[in-house]
This record gives C-alpha cells, sequence and structure tokens, in this order.
C-alpha cells in the first residue's frame, strides 16, 4: 500500500506546524520506519532531527520536493511551508492520505484560516477526492471566549476538529533535543499525552477509511466552502496562495 502520508498545512505562518509535524513523527517513529518531509524555508524540522540523539529511534530526513523512494517508509510526515504556492497545494493534497490544518485561537488566525480552508476545498478538490480533513486547535485554552470563537466558526465550517492542545513548555524542551513529547518522561507530559490521544485516533481511522474503496465508506457531511465569520472584530490580510509562476 506504501507509506501513510500526514499533510500538515495552513497558509499561515507561526501556528505551529513544525512542532506538529515533528509529534508526529516522533509517535510514528514508534509504530514503523518513519520520514519527515520538511517543504519549510527555514527547516524548522531538518534543524530539529539535527538535534537528535543518534541512539533514538530513527526518524529520515527528507527536504522539499526532492523527496522519492518513499514506499520504503510505513509513515511520512509533510510539513508544509507558509504562503504556499497553490500548485503546490494541489500537489501535496493529492499525495496526502490525511490533512490536518492546524489553527490558533485568534481573530486573525480564525479569518485567516475560513480562507485557507475555502481555498484549500476548492483548488485541493478535498471533497470531490474524499480526502479526510481535520482541524488542531492549537496553543489554546478551553473555556475562553475566543476559543468558543473558533468553536463556532469551525462548526459553521463542518470542520471536524481533532483535538486542542494546549500552550505548554513541554514542546519546547522536546524541541530543543530533537525529540517528541512521546520520548520525555511519561509523568511530566501526561497532560500533554491525553491530549494527542483524539488526534491519533482520528488519523488511525482517516487513513484506514481512506484507503477503502469508495462504495466501502460510511457517508459523512460535507465541508462547507463557504462560511461566515462576520461575527469576528478584525479582519485579516488572507495568507496568500500564490500561483505556480507568480
Amino acid at each position: 500500500m506504501g507509506a501513510k502520508q500526514i499533510l500538515i498545512i495552513n497558509a499561515k505562518g507561526g501556528v505551529g506546524k513544525s512542532t506538529l509535524s515533528a509529534n508526529l513523527a516522533s509517535y510514528f517513529s514508534f509504530k514503523g520506519r518513519t520520514a519527515l518531509c520538511d517543504f519549510d524555508r527555514q527547516m524548522s524540522g531538518v534543524r530539529w532531527l539535527e538535534r537528535r540523539d543518534p541512539s533514538r529511534r530513527r526518524i529520515d530526513s527528507i527536504t522539499g520536493w526532492e523527496y522519492r523512494g518513499l514506499d520504503q517508509y510505513d509513515w511520512v510526515v509533510m510539513d508544509s511551508p507558509a504562503s504556499i504556492a497553490r500548485r503546490d497545494v494541489v500537489s501535496l493534497v493529492a499525495r496526502a492520505d490525511a490533512i490536518i490544518v492546524p489553527v490558533l485561537p485568534s481573530p486573525i488566525d480564525i479569518h485567516a484560516a475560513a480562507d485557507f480552508v475555502r481555498d484549500l476545498i476548492v483548488y485541493g478538490k478535498i471533497r470531490t477526492n474524499h480526502k479526510p480533513l481535520a482541524v488542531v486547535a492549537n496553543r489554546a485554552r478551553p473555556n475562553t471566549a475566543i476559543y468558543n470563537l473558533l468553536k463556532s466558526f469551525l462548526h459553521s465550517m463542518r470542520l471536524p476538529v481533532a483535538t486542542t492542545l494546549r500552550d505548554s513548555q513541554n514542546y519546547v524542551h522536546a524541541s530543543i533535543h530533537g525529540i517528541g513529547i512521546f520520548e520525555m518522561d511519561p509523568l511530566m507530559v501526561a497532560r500533554d499525552v491525553e491530549q494527542w490521544q483524539p488526534l491519533l485516533r482520528w488519523i488511525n481511522e482517516a487513513v484506514e477509511k481512506g484507503r477503502m474503496p469508495l462504495a466501502d465508506r460510511a457517508p459523512q457531511a460535507p465541508l462547507r466552502a463557504r462560511s461566515s465569520v462576520a461575527a469576528l472584530p478584525v479582519r485579516a490580510k488572507k495568507p496568500v496562495l500564490r500561483a505556480a509562476g507568480s
């Protein structure tokens, strides 16, 4: 069947794509041969792996669009760049078995996510190609006004929220040492690991469902390509999905 490819994508920078990608790669390294494909110009994923102790479970680094030979892996995590070109969005979505969009709970990020998800549905043909897509509410504090606003927005677009991850220093400590929270002291990261469980379950279910013949899949509510976020107080500048060659 080939490698199971998980795409972490959002055209807006600073939403935690690289942190999410690194920790997913860390988790999957316990499940089989794993590679981290870093498409970000900042090469955060590559630098994370450079800090990784060779005695740790192996995670291969594949840089940018030059990756080949993915059949040798069980899991491939793709860390996409910000301001990604439209052509590249289409290419990555076509390869992905599951797509995760991290979103921060702020008016600016919610507006940016609304624009990007609409483009993702239209240009990436999420619905046409039956691609599993979910959102991760990142660095969030539940039961706050802005978090509730984020939930309302996601509900309006019928986007599944795979999980909510808190803003934790454990991710900083893990990054410094080239590891993921799944490789840290279990007592120290118990709360964070617990928050990851719904996301990991969603990924496994999405990958299994995505590889089933279409006739065998259970029907699901369609994603909405349009949604009103007029209640938000600030209008953000839309992250650019550049046309190829621009």
